[in-house]
């Protein structure tokens, strides 16, 4: 068994492995910093399967070096002997008056039990947590949350359980809907937990023990202390890769996995990227549906975890934090609703409050595709025309004329296609760029690939019916819950949603769309950065090439699209015609 240890280090009143027993009896532990003197503290609290005792520097030195090489402020007010993977340092805040509280979930790091990620049980564990937290002694009652992406999955879930003593949240970075966000992109499998889970998450299983590494800070396992055989692992833990090619539905396994999030009315500040091929939906939809009375959207750029530690992160999590768990005036009750990082070509970024999302002065704009010349216009094509593209190759690509003044794009899109296939199904990939004026791509850095595109949108066509109910205009709602297979030859009228985005394209660049049946690769050779074992060239690690999902005889063959008539295909773009003021940061040191 864990031994529960304390000591008085750097600073802070330390407890390592602290028990905290559930409803059945299993024992998860936690990892507690709080002040040295003795008192009642607002919590911060994150729970997970990544092992509290790993350290971020250690094995995750891919992010961290680059991280502290060109954000030094990171490093500043801490010894980093505690930077733990997505959460906060606990140097940074227990000195202001906080408690830190790190607990590894069911099946994870320190803690025994059957491991199942994002499952009902583990939701109930968080929030039976929470509830610990807010009656022990050194607490004040109210628990904050905040980590990135599964620590921010998790809050989104266990918020809509709304535990007594749960006072805000700050989910960063981090998806809501299991299936159209973490899962799937709109029907087609995202290969991402199969890079994932073995590297991440079943590697810091309960019970690797003595073959995994050792917490730099207590000399323990980080995922023991037992050491159990590979069937016992096996058999403590849901094949989470496996279960997706079981259920490729969206039915009650992912419902149970994706947040209710009308049943949260907790204050929240949401804070999104926006270029992340997991959580940047989640991050939008996660403010826009809950009902919390106090809500706040923060949407910005750059690496997935860089403004999570940056000093614009840090005043932001410290503001909010403290308004709502200590009752400070820390000027949060004059905070923007909606504060936007524009994003613009040179890497640099324009802070912009704003008081609703999409924003209210929104010009939608159709653009509409051209299959005869290849052009991309506001103006409707007079004659009905097709082209057609090999589904795995090259494509089709739309461009606009230059810009003649500098325009801005950003909020939600969507387009309307009219497409036919050779086969039974297919899948469509959209794919929005900014060329510069000789024709080059512009790159922007994005959560996990340091040249990324405008932005993402996906279909399966045999997915393509709509909700009705939920739809919007800007964001087409798909079940996900039943075919509707092609007959081939046949064009149907097919509502793609495109992820938010931002951008400033200046006059003189152009916009285009590449619409493909495969993920879009930036052309040239490379050499291209490497995550998870996928080069990476505009697609990140977010990949559609399982076979048993899209076997080539199905996903393989032409695609038609239609243009002009009666439906014609276009985009539909946010177009922003005017900026308020805002404060221009950047450009940025890690900008490909």
């Amino acid at each position: 068994m864990a031994q529960h240890k304390t000591e008085i280090r750097d600073g802070m009143h330390v407890e390592w492995d602290v028990p905290i027993t559930m409803e059945d009896g299993v024992v998860l532990r936690a990892d507690v910093f709080r002040p040295v003197a003795e008192g009642q503290y607002p919590v911060i609290m994150n729970h997970g399967p990544y092992a509290k005792g790993i350290a971020f520097q250690e094995s995750f030195s891919m992010f961290w070096e680059p991280l502290v090489e060109e954000y030094p402020e990171v490093l500043e007010g801490s010894t980093n002997a505690y930077q733990n993977w997505e959460t906060v340092d606990p140097e940074r805040w227990v000195p202001d008056g906080y408690v830190v509280v790190r607990v590894d979930s069911r099946g994870a790091g320190r803690s025994p039990g059957f491991m199942d990620i994002f499952s009902p049980r583990e939701t109930r564990d968080y929030a039976a947590c929470v509830e610990w937290a807010g009656t022990e002694s050194w607490s004040n009652g109210k628990v904050g949350l905040l980590g990135v992406s599964y620590y921010a999955v998790s809050q989104w879930l266990v918020a809509a359980q709304r535990p007594p003593h749960l006072a805000a949240i700050i989910p960063w970075e981090g998806a809501t809907d299991y299936y159209r966000e973490f899962t799937h992109h709109a029907g087609l499998l995202n290969e991402f937990v199969s890079k994932w889970y073995p590297g991440q998450v079943r590697v810091a299983q309960h019970g690797v023990g003595d073959r995994g590494p050792r917490s730099p800070n207590t000399g323990e396992t980080i995922a023991g202390p037992e050491t159990l055989s590979d069937e016992k692992l096996a058999a403590n833990r849901r094949d989470a890769i496996a279960d997706l090619l079981a259920h490729p539905l969206n039915d009650e396994f992912y419902a149970e996995r994706s947040a209710d999030l009308p049943k949260i009315t907790v204050p929240l500040l949401s804070a999104a990227n926006w270029a992340h091929g997991l959580h940047s939906r989640g991050g939008f939809e996660g403010w826009a549906q809950a009902s919390s009375e106090h809500k706040w959207l923060e949407v910005h750029g750059l690496g997935h975890v860089t403004e999570f530690y940056t000093a614009h992160g840090m005043d932001l999590q410290k503001r909010f934090f403290g308004h709502f768990l200590k009752g400070e005036d820390t000027g949060w009750d004059r905070q923007s609703p909606v504060e936007l990082n524009i994003r613009h070509v040179d890497g640099g970024f324009e802070l912009r409050g704003e008081q609703e999302w999409p924003l209210a002065r929104t010009e939608w704009t159709k653009f509409y595709l051209h299959t005869g010349d290849g052009s991309l216009s506001t103006e409707a094509p007079a004659d009905r025309n097709t082209a057609g593209f090999k589904a795995l190759g090259e494509g089709l690509t739309f461009t606009t004329e230059p810009f003649t003044a500098p325009t801005e794009i950003t909020g939600p899109a969507a387009a309307r296609l009219v497409a036919a296939s050779s086969t039974t199904d297919a899948d469509l990939f959209l794919t929005l760029r900014v060329l510069d004026p000789q024709g080059r791509d512009i790159r922007f850095v994005s959560a996990l690939d340091p040249a990324g595109v405008v932005a993402h949108g996906w279909l399966r066509a045999s997915h393509r019916a709509v909700d009705a109910e939920r739809t919007l205009p800007y964001r087409p709602w798909h079940p996900h819950d039943h075919l509707d297979p092609l007959v081939p030859g046949e064009a149907v009228l097919l509502d793609v949603e495109i992820w938010p985005t931002s951008v400033v394209v200046p006059a003189g660049y152009r916009l285009a769309v590449t619409i493909q049946g495969r993920d879009f690769e930036f052309p040239g050779d490379g050499p291209w950065p490497t995550s998870f074992g996928v080069e990476m060239k505009g697609h990140a690690v977010f990949l559609h090439n399982d076979t048993d999902d899209r076997p080539t005889k199905v996903f393989g063959g032409v695609t038609t699209l239609v243009s002009g008539g009666e439906e014609p295909s276009y985009l539909l773009l946010p177009i922003i015609p005017q900026s308020q003021e805002g404060v221009r940061r950047g450009p940025f040191p890690d900008r490909a």
